[in-house]
């Protein structure tokens, strides 16, 4: 069986359509000025409706994760993997995929820098991350 493919919303197609040029785009606020991630039409600190979509750095480092022995239809062949919550540069957390690391706790380090990539499934660009093995600095 394949893997899902999200389906855009009004709302969410600015997100996909970065992802497909290979860019992670998140909202901030042209009121108070937060980024904020899951996309929105209202600001989430403050309410205001002046929001706006710009390109984030794509860096990141790993907040939390769970390790999936017992994968969903369509992730079979990827078992066990790694679900994540990463904190993205610019503030917000989102949830993901680690790869590109095995989908062990000694290589899933707790802050440890990530990079965004994109995992083409059929016409869509997924966000996933991976280590960013030439970061030397804090990314969060």
């Amino acid at each position: 069986m394949p893997k899902p493919i999200p389906v855009p919303t009004p709302e969410t197609r600015p997100f996909w359509d970065g992802a497909a040029a290979g860019e992670l785009r998140i909202q901030r606020c042209l009121d108070c000025g937060k980024p904020f991630f899951y996309p929105r039409t209202l600001c989430p600190n403050c309410g205001s409706e002046h929001v706006e979509w710009f390109t984030a750095s794509g860096r990141a480092t790993l907040y939390s994760y769970v390790i999936n022995h017992r994968p969903a239809r369509g992730f079979e062949d990827d078992a066990p993997y790694a679900i994540a919550v990463v904190q993205l540069a610019e503030g917000p957390r989102m949830m993901t995929n680690i790869v590109g690391v095995p989908a062990t706790p000694e290589a899933l380090v707790l802050d440890m820098p990530l990079r965004v990539a994109f995992e083409q499934r059929d016409d869509m660009a997924i966000p996933v991350f991976a280590p960013d093995e030439g970061s030397g600095e804090e990314t969060a």
